[in-house]
């Protein structure tokens, strides 16, 4: 567990803009979750397999280097990245 202490010089309660930039955040981590599902879908459609079926032959280099295979690579992996940095936001508790 990691904590963090957070304090303002000013008078104005510092929790409820540090929530509401948090929630902020995350409705945009969701957003480019959803845009790269999308995404993600329209290369299984082409290529009429899996991701998780794609990344293991590419991984095994069973197919050939193209534009469109290293473009599904990167939103694979951003994909992974977005979901850990949202799962990390929803794991945030306040300290009363």
């Amino acid at each position: 567990m990691t904590d963090i202490k957070i304090t303002s010089t000013g008078n104005r309660k510092l929790r409820p803009l540090v929530e509401a930039a948090l929630a902020n955040e995350l409705r945009l981590l969701e957003a480019g979750q959803r845009q790269t599902e999308r995404r993600i879908n329209e290369f299984e459609k082409k290529y009429r397999i899996s991701a998780q079926e794609f990344i293991s032959r590419y991984e095994n280099d069973e197919l050939d280097e193209t534009l469109d295979f290293a473009e599904w690579i990167g939103e694979f992996k951003m994909l992974e990245r977005l979901r850990e940095k949202a799962d990390t936001l929803k794991d945030i508790q306040f300290a009363n």
